[in-house]
């Protein structure tokens, strides 16, 4: 049976626009988190890498309950701005973006705290905004940090299950994905064309984080 390439492209397109939104959200929040004394950090760090440890289905559970067109907020989202989450593209960038958002901003902090503190101090006594010392003084420092925060939401997003399965459901051209594919392939007992939708994944992730891993070896070298 020949393979179906619409649920790879839309795979990467999710991919795509998940990683792109969580570059523009990330790094201003992990850039908060590794410079910020705010007293109640801990608690957003918390809530930030809880897809961390909660399995994907419980995350999807509650976004399907938050966004059911049956829920208030989800009533008011269709009816004010005609926006439906549940089972649309939209609803999974949405889950996406929630899911993954550890995975962009765990390493853009670590990176951004493990500069010396002095270059910090010597562009505020220059006269430099926080906000523009993140972005011309710090992050061009931590370019190997950006750069696995990038692949690590990129992969993660391609990679997804249990959520996309919740939130999105499996509707051709809409939700479905690889990883949707693979599994309704398996169920029908086509395991070649299972096999041929994971092998071309397992290539491609393997490809992205060799190409990381040599890319951050010459930048540390």
């Amino acid at each position: 049976m020949p393979i179906d390439w619409e649920p790879i492209w839309l795979t990467f397109e999710l991919a795509s626009i998940t990683t792109l939104i969580l570059l523009f959200i990330g790094v201003p929040l992990a850039g908060w988190l590794a410079l910020s004394q705010f007293r109640l950090k801990p608690v957003v760090e918390t809530f930030i890498s809880l897809p961390l440890v909660l399995p994907p289905s419980v995350v999807g559970f509650y976004l399907l309950l938050a966004f059911s067109p049956t829920s208030w907020l989800g009533e008011w989202l269709l009816h004010t701005v005609n926006v439906q989450l549940v089972f649309s593209f939209e609803g999974l960038v949405f889950a996406s973006l929630l899911y993954s958002l550890p995975f962009m901003v765990h390493p853009i902090q670590a990176g951004l705290e493990n500069l010396p503190a002095s270059w910090r101090e010597a562009a505020y006594t220059l006269g430099q905004s926080p906000a523009r010392t993140l972005w011309r003084v710090l992050l061009p420092n931590c370019k190997p940090a950006l750069l696995t925060g990038i692949v690590l939401s990129f992969a993660h997003t391609i990679g997804e299950f249990g959520l996309v399965l919740m939130i999105g459901g499996n509707l051709p051209g809409q939700t479905r994905v690889a990883s949707i594919a693979i599994y309704d392939e398996v169920e029908l007992l086509h395991f070649r064309t299972a096999h041929a939708y994971a092998a071309l994944l397992l290539g491609v992730s393997f490809l992205i984080l060799l190409l990381v891993y040599g890319i951050n070896k010459r930048v540390t070298v």
